[in-house]
């Protein structure tokens, strides 16, 4: 189901998780006169730089995020990170706060666990063979069951964070550990995936709303370690592979309902396209958007959650993304090179302001257009490649 239009009944939001896509989902609400309220782990987060008001608390506590909830009480809940009590956000929505898109949408994909089995041995939708296991133990029965390689997951974290290739037997140990450090909420349990041979990997971002279901052009992405590197669309794809696509990304969306946009990833493989991940939120590979559509992802997210409509999704031009990231952990740092970066033609660059570096950490994206994929690619790569970070 759909869910009950909001239109202009919505007055006042709650961004649970305020990095740099929250930001831009909090500058569209705001285009469209709502309040904001941004509410992350630490302070300074880039929402919290733009919304009306910010708190700082643990998430994962369900006793302060039911107290923040209760004090400011939000028309909507919109988590955009995994790290949240959704046990409390399914007894706040059966109380008759809404959550977007749903409660159970929240808590299904905050793990790995709940959305595979929905997607799998629910909806039978094409995956990668998987197992899971809660010790190092279970973890070296369900590499020797799937076999090598295969992909090692926490069943709960976000941005490629805990992510590792087990190549042989030998990697097992390691595997474990980079997804204990990795993973969040305390969670031991990981997910062992079969390694799919793909000729690429999409991000189909589907979009929920009073119009209807409604889809982006596909954009096609590059990950290192997890972690999104760069994007570009439209990606080429068959029209068989787009109904494929689109066929999975209802299947999935329709099973978790609401409103609000999902990032739905995909393998595009020989054998047909498999379903790989589901994001209830605006997707980092989406950023892509801000230079190509008439719509990003964030304004499509923002309409569809305010339930107003959505006459049709334009892609006014090729384009492609380009991060950059931190390599060393540090509050004292600055992001030079600007100039050099906006000299490249059809360019522009958000630098999310985050408090400080991480290694790994995105800081700032290029974003270019051009008349083919190839040649935005290029451009966003030469304009990121311009970016600098200097650490004081």
């Amino acid at each position: 189901m759909y869910g009950a239009p909001l239109s202009t009944n919505a007055k006042k939001i709650m961004l649970l998780g305020s990095g740099e896509l929250g930001k831009e989902v909090v500058i569209e609400a705001q285009r469209l006169g709502v309040e904001t309220i941004a509410v992350d782990r630490y302070a300074h987060a880039p929402a919290m730089q733009v919304a009306h008001r910010s708190y700082v608390i643990d998430m994962l506590n369900g006793e302060q995020l039911r107290s923040l909830i209760e004090q400011e009480r939000p028309d909507l809940i919109v988590p955009e990170i995994e790290a949240i009590a959704t046990p409390v956000l399914v007894e706040l929505e059966q109380e008759g706060y809404r959550v977007i898109p749903t409660a159970t949408a929240s808590r299904l994909t905050m793990d790995r666990e709940g959305i595979r089995r929905l997607a799998s041995e629910t909806l039978k939708l094409s995956t990668a063979k998987y197992e899971f296991a809660d010790s190092l133990e279970e973890l070296h029965a369900g590499v020797a069951k799937i076999g090598t390689p295969c992909v090692i997951k926490p069943i709960m974290s976000s941005s490629g964070k805990g992510q590792s290739i087990c190549r042989t037997p030998d990697d097992v140990e390691q595997s474990w550990n980079i997804a204990m450090e990795g993973g969040r909420a305390k969670n031991a349990r990981v997910i062992i995936e079969e390694f799919i041979h793909f000729d690429s990997e999409i991000t189909l971002l589907t979009v929920r709303s009073v119009s209807g279901t409604t889809y982006c052009a596909p954009i096609g992405h590059i990950q290192k370690d997890g972690d999104y590197i760069e994007s570009w669309q439209p990606h080429a794809m068959s029209a068989q592979q787009i109904e494929e696509a689109q066929h999975i990304a209802k299947t999935i969306t329709d099973a978790l309902g609401g409103f609000g946009i999902y990032g739905v990833e995909l393998f595009l493989t020989a054998n047909g396209v498999y379903f790989s991940e589901v994001s209830p939120r605006p997707h980092d590979t989406g950023m892509v958007t801000m230079a190509t559509q008439d719509l990003s992802e964030f304004a499509l997210h923002a309409r569809a959650i305010l339930g107003l409509p959505i006459t049709g999704i334009r892609l006014l031009t090729p384009g492609a993304s380009y991060t950059l990231k931190a390599d060393r952990e540090t509050k004292a740092y600055q992001i030079g090179g600007l100039e050099q970066a906006l000299s490249v033609p059809n360019t522009q660059v958000r630098i999310f302001g985050k408090p400080e570096t991480k290694v790994g950490r995105r800081m700032a994206v290029a974003l270019s257009s051009a008349d083919t994929v190839e040649e935005a690619r290029k451009l966003a790569k030469q304009a990121a490649g311009e970016l600098t970070i200097s650490y004081e």
